[in-house]
């Protein structure tokens, strides 16, 4: 082991890089130097800081080796039982915790254990022993009074009164893909070589500039007019820490801490930041320059420059950001403070005044919108009023591929064996269609990891996890996922990076302020030709002409970030159409989405899933009873159809209305910005190299569409992407023979999944000109140098049979050859009509397997 680590140890540090933490058959191996006295400073320092903590399998053989030790059971030159036993404090809990609780009954290690377990806080049901054991342990009454007193938080330093910092500074919109590069996905759980991937296509020599500054002595800062706009993914805030941060004591290569400084953050990014151990301050950063030498003063609200004068203000928030800093992250605060909380009240003590607790606002005699009832439901509230700290109950959680290897780390380290989300999805749709390596070993490793905990996977080719989750959704209900387009189409979700979504899965609850809300009513009828997409573009449309969104990024104006966004005057769409509506609001950088739907489509869409969610026990899915749960908990909604409605007196931060009548013409997003939208009639005749039909913005009807507008090409000029969202969708398409028409104009048919969409795989030519129906379209996702619009699968259709964006007019006249058929060709599947699925979910034995 030695030898072949060493090596590992060179060719890491050739690149600037630590050595990785060390797994399972690593730490066996420095045990067994340990037990044999073979240079026992060198292995004594592996087994110290280079194992990962909490439940991880490497912990495990560690958990194992020191708690024999401190038993007495095996004798090591190197640990005596009393450090075998602080090494165990240091695990954060998980596997070291039960071994901690019975070294309080021996005399030699029960003080070091005291002190170990008196500053854990991933406690979990060990709590009631550890109380129960306090009645005839004096060393368990000193854990506990040690619990009742928050020692675990008031041992860690304050926020401090002033830091100086130097600025680094990023000039304009940052997203996440810049700070975590789609195409360096696979390195994400590598945390130090991830990072080395920051900002390069952004910037000139980011990383030596990073470098340059430290020179001076001082903290980094990052600082930007836009931050972390995009993707969910906590990989970018992984990066900015590992620049900028500090490392975390017994936790190998992963920092804590940081300063992130935006005139607008974006909201997933800033609970990320937050749950990091960051400091993020949203203020004006136009004074702020790169290398400039500032000191922040978080309790005055100020920033001066180096001559004493304020350049810029703020007002800290949210009002718990002391603490969250201090303890490390806002989830460890949540943590601890429960811990201490829930020991206080057991003791009959008043709630700790340790902590700055979160201000509710004052009290309103108005009604609730729909996103405050469905989070009241989940917190056992009529509702919840904007500004209000909460815990809503975690009904569904998502993870995917790309950040599920973070996500499972998290989970590691959060000591979770089991979760308590009602049901926690894993997908494998990023890495599908051109796995690498250690995307194969992913795909074979997860599902057990997720099965083992009671979750649900999906397999590689099944399709993408947002069209799947959807499918597993109950009415007024709330979740998470570590997508940033995790946006029910039914209920509200509030999309977050891999850690918080660890703690939604783990705990079943998900720390929230609740955000404001800005309305969106249409109404009218829709027009000619017009398209869902087009209504998804018509709201940055209207905002911009109305003044509350603006393009530019400097002092930009977003009426939509860090608010809900909530949907009304379509409430019979189908719930697959929706979605579509609700997907897209992550563009807008929005909190959350609720769409008002009428209870019919919802009927239909839950009789639809529950004999889809049958098939798949029947095909040996696991876990089979999270599975049969969630088709008893539809069954029972359909029993009592009722749905949340918001009151008629409800507030709104804005009230946008788009009418209908007035969209004659496709809208879409133009190069390289989902927020700059334009009338088609102002793009058209703009050459197009490559077209992309796919993404979870589409569903069945869409290739239908498509291929009704391509069925009389026989060869295309442009470059077509053909990629259907699930494979339910393609075998449906197969069967049709729609798939016969893409067949013959392109050899880009690829398995169901994301692809380009997300460009951490396939990519389009550099400097192409695209049309596409993915997601967003962030300088680079999609290519290098390449300009993407988005728009509707009809408009990518048109686009690629005519080799150019159409005119108003070409494309209106196209589409009027294919609305005779629309009803046939905007069908959505209904799985409990469609003999194969209701054949395969009619054989689960339903009651057995919820009795199992």
């Amino acid at each position: 082991m030695i030898k072949a680590y060493l090596k590992h140890c060179e060719e890491r540090k050739s690149d600037n890089l630590p050595p990785l933490a060390l797994d399972a058959k690593q730490t066996k191996s420095v045990v067994e130097s340990l037990i044999s006295g073979l240079d026992d400073d060198f292995y004594l320092n592996l087994l110290t800081h280079r194992v990962p903590p909490g439940v991880d399998e490497a912990a495990y053989v560690k958990a194992g080796f020191l708690t024999s030790i401190a038993k007495g059971e095996q004798s090591c030159n190197a640990i005596s039982r009393k450090h075998a036993t602080f090494l165990l404090g240091t695990m954060l809990g998980g596997y070291s915790i039960e071994s901690l609780i019975n070294l309080l009954d021996d005399d030699e290690t029960a003080e070091e254990a005291c002190k170990a377990l008196s500053l854990t806080i991933l406690i979990y049901e060990a709590h009631q022993s550890i109380m129960e054991k306090s009645a005839n342990n004096a060393h368990a009454k000193k854990i506990v009074d040690s619990w009742a007193s928050a020692d675990w938080f008031t041992s860690k330093e304050t926020l401090p009164e002033s830091i100086k910092v130097t600025v680094f500074r990023v000039d304009g919109e940052t997203n996440t893909d810049d700070l975590s590069p789609a195409t360096e996905a696979w390195s994400r759980p590598d945390i130090p070589l991830h990072a080395k991937a920051m900002l390069v296509k952004k910037m000139d020599k980011p990383l030596e500039k990073i470098e340059e500054l430290k020179q001076k002595g001082n903290p980094l800062a990052y600082v930007g007019d836009v931050v972390g706009t995009g993707s969910s993914r906590k990989s970018a805030i992984n990066s900015v820490l590992w620049h900028m941060g500090e490392p975390i004591d017994y936790i190998p290569n992963k920092n804590s801490g940081g300063i992130v400084l935006g005139g607008k953050i974006a909201p997933i990014f800033f609970n990320t930041a937050e749950d990091s151990g960051a400091l993020p301050i949203q203020c004006d950063v136009s004074e702020l320059k790169m290398g400039d030498e500032i000191t922040i003063y978080p309790y005055e609200g100020t920033i001066k420059d180096a001559s004493g004068e304020v350049i810029s203000k703020f007002n800290l928030a949210p009002s718990t950001m002391p603490d969250e800093v201090r303890a490390g992250g806002r989830i460890p605060l949540i943590i601890g403070r429960g811990l201490t909380d829930k020991t206080r009240a057991e003791l009959g003590l008043a709630v700790s005044d340790v902590f700055l607790r979160p201000v509710d606002p004052k009290n309103s005699s108005l009604g609730f919108t729909l996103a405050q009832k469905i989070v009241g439901k989940a917190c056992g509230v009529k509702g919840i009023r904007p500004g209000t700290y909460c815990e809503p109950r975690m009904s569904t959680v998502g993870s995917q591929d790309t950040t599920g290897a973070m996500t499972r780390d998290e989970l590691k380290e959060l000591a979770c064996l089991g979760f308590s989300a009602d049901l926690v999805m894993q997908s494998f749709c990023h890495t599908a269609a051109y796995p690498k390596p250690i995307d194969l070993e992913l795909q074979h490793t997860l599902p057990d990891f997720m099965h083992s905990r009671g979750g649900v996977s999906l397999k590689p080719g099944d399709g993408i996890i947002h069209s799947w989750l959807n499918r597993m959704l109950l009415p007024d209900s709330v979740g998470t996922g570590g997508d940033s387009h995790t946006r029910f189409p039914i209920g509200i979700s509030f999309p977050a990076g891999s850690g918080l979504v660890a703690f939604g899965a783990s705990i079943g609850v998900l720390p929230l302020d609740m955000p404001e809300s800005v309305l969106v009513r249409f109404k009218g009828e829709m027009q000619p030709g017009i398209t869902l997409r087009d209504l998804v573009n018509a709201i940055p449309y209207v905002a911009i002409q109305k003044g509350l969104l603006t393009v530019d990024k400097s002092n930009k104006k977003n009426i939509f970030s860090g608010r809900v966004l909530e949907i009304e005057g379509l409430g019979d769409l189908k719930v697959e159409q929706a979605f579509e509506l609700a997907d897209a609001t992550a563009e807008r950088s929005a909190n959350g989405c609720t769409v008002k739907l009428n209870k019919e489509p919802i009927a239909e869409y839950l009789n639809s899933n529950i004999t889809l969610l049958g098939s798949m026990i029947d095909s040996g899915y696991d876990d089979k009873k999270t599975i049969a749960k969630r088709i008893q908990d539809m069954k029972k909604w359909l029993d009592n159809p009722e749905l949340l409605e918001a009151d008629k007196d409800c507030e709104y931060s804005e009230v946008i209305e788009i009418n209908l009548n007035d969209i004659k013409e496709p809208i879409v997003a133009c190069p390289n910005d989902p927020d700059d939208v334009r009338l088609l009639s102002s793009v058209a005749k703009t050459s197009i190299d490559e077209v992309f039909i796919g993404s979870c913005m589409t569903n069945i009807g869409h290739f239908r569409a498509a291929a009704q507008l391509l069925k009389d090409k026989s060869e295309l000029n442009t470059v077509l992407w053909v990629v259907p969202p699930t494979r339910m969708d393609e075998k449906q398409l197969r069967a049709e023979g729609i798939y016969e028409t893409f067949e013959r104009l392109t050899d880009r048919t690829e398995v169901p999944g994301c692809s380009l969409c997300m460009g951490n795989q396939a990519r389009v030519e550099e400097g192409a000109s695209v049309v596409s129906t993915s997601t967003r379209n962030f300088p680079n996702r999609l290519g290098d140098n390449s300009n993407v619009f988005l728009a509707s699968a009809e408009v990518a259709a048109i686009s690629a049979k005519l080799g150019y964006i159409p005119t108003s007019e070409e494309y209106l006249s196209l589409m009027k050859d294919i609305e005779p058929l629309s009803g046939e060709i905007y069908q959505y599947l209904n799985f409990d009509q469609i003999a194969d699925y209701q054949e395969s979910s009619s054989n689960v034995p339903l009651e057995m397997i919820l009795q199992s």
